[in-house]
């Protein structure tokens, strides 16, 4: 009877043996792909959720809308603030208003009557007063009033030419300046309203949405994180005593046993690894003393290679 369980065990024993693959030739992996989180720039409140986990999305797609109104207000005051610069500015470069100029022009008519009455009262006096017909008080008297008189006129012209170029050049830069300053900061309300649409940054697979419509997102939390569609790479760790099996750009073939298939890919980084936790296969094969380094295999056909699955177990055999 002892015999007899004693040959059982050992024929299990091989059978098992010959079912179990070379630990020196098989190396398991993972299906890995680069993660992407989507953040928000300013505080809102999430209004609606576009996606959903597992959508594959496209760059520029619309994730979320936030609902941020301190932003239409801004937007409001920005307008008006425009509004008002330009109407200043304008003002500058036309200087006053066609009524304005009405009335200066009617001022210089009426000085320039004033004036010439005066210039000929001075011209008649002037006479006179060779011929003795009148003291020299008299003619005293009516020069001070056309010296007056040709004054103001002088001046009513000059303010006349003043408001037809419009106000002085500084003036006018300074206007213009307000307009610009005003103009920015309607831009800058513009674009923080755009950012009320969180967006693809990349093409992306949506993995997992951190909050709910009706709940307030703040700026650098993550809201939505994924993978990026066509980052598919392939990650084994071995130890250093098979790097000489291993060269970069070396073409390897990569055996997916969930949907037993096989893909065609290429060594494009060796790198060692300080940390157990970053180790790749599940029951690696090595010595103690010997060094651990990671080996990624990126495949040759990389939109094939969108349909699999990531962090499954994918095997590698070195020759």
């Amino acid at each position: 009877m002892i015999k007899k369980l004693l040959l059982a065990t050992s024929a299990i024993a091989m059978i098992a043996a010959c079912k179990q693959p070379a630990k020196d030739a098989l190396i398991q992996g993972k299906i890995e792909r680069d993660q992407i989180g989507v953040v928000s720039k300013i505080p809102g409140k999430i209004i609606e959720l576009k996606v959903k986990e597992g959508d594959i999305v496209k760059k520029g797609d619309t994730l979320i809308i936030l609902d941020v109104p301190e932003v239409d207000a801004k937007k409001s005051q920005a307008q008006g603030a425009v509004h008002s610069a330009k109407a200043q500015y304008d003002m500058a470069l036309k200087g006053a208003t066609d009524n304005q100029l009405k009335q200066l022009e009617a001022k210089q008519n009426a000085l320039k009557e004033q004036y010439e009455f005066a210039r000929k009262s001075i011209s008649r006096l002037s006479n006179m007063l060779k011929d003795s017909l009148v003291s020299q008080q008299v003619y005293d008297e009516a020069f001070a009033k056309y010296q007056g008189a040709q004054s103001q006129f002088l001046a009513v012209q000059a303010e006349i030419a003043d408001v037809r170029n419009g106000a002085r050049v500084e003036q006018q830069k300074m206007a213009l300046g307000q307009q610009e300053r005003a103009l920015g900061a309607l831009q800058e309300v513009s674009v923080a309203s755009g950012e009320r649409y969180i967006l693809a940054p990349q093409d992306m697979i949506i993995e997992s949405i951190t909050l709910k419509e009706g709940e307030l997102a703040l700026p650098g939390y993550t809201l939505v994180s994924g993978t990026i569609e066509e980052s598919t790479f392939f990650r084994f760790t071995i130890p250093e005593s098979k790097l000489g099996k291993i060269k970069k750009g070396a073409e390897l073939t990569i055996t997916v046993p969930y949907n037993n298939t096989s893909v065609k890919g290429n060594v494009t980084s060796v790198k060692p690894l300080g940390a157990y936790a970053n180790i790749a296969t599940a029951y690696p094969d090595y010595e103690l003393q010997e060094s651990l380094f990671e080996i990624r295999v990126h495949p040759q056909d990389v939109k094939a290679a969108q349909a699999l699955f990531t962090k499954t177990t994918v095997t590698l055999e070195l020759e």
